[in-house]
């Protein structure tokens, strides 16, 4: 999602909590030259407008595909299988009934240390 649109969303809903979960690039499995410098500069509209950010090593998703999975030569889909499942596990407790962290609000407060 872009820094843009998600500038728009929040002006346009103050009051809803926003989550992003953003792949951070690696230099050892970059794709293109411009990654860490597209991640650096999106980073502070993150903070100014995201109320929570999970951040994804892509290295760690090639490293999980390797040794884990034994996966040789990992294609994109097996790294938005594992995206897909971090991303699963975190909104478990809003998709299911529970006493702990059932809202995005309550997930803030036991999550983020330093709110902004």
């Amino acid at each position: 999602m872009g820094t843009l649109l998600i500038s728009k969303i929040r002006e346009e809903f103050p009051d809803r909590m926003m989550a992003t979960f953003s792949v951070v690039p690696s230099p050892k499995v970059s794709d293109t030259v411009v990654e860490p410098y597209n991640a650096t500069l999106s980073i502070h509209q993150l903070v100014e407008n995201s109320d929570e950010t999970f951040c994804i090593d892509n290295e760690a998703l090639y490293d999980i595909c390797m040794r884990t999975l034994k996966l040789s030569n990992p294609s994109y889909g097996d790294l938005n299988y594992l995206v897909s499942a971090v991303m699963s596990g975190v909104t478990t407790c809003l998709r299911f009934p529970g006493q702990l962290n059932s809202d995005l609000r309550k997930l803030a407060v036991n999550m983020v240390p330093f709110p902004r």
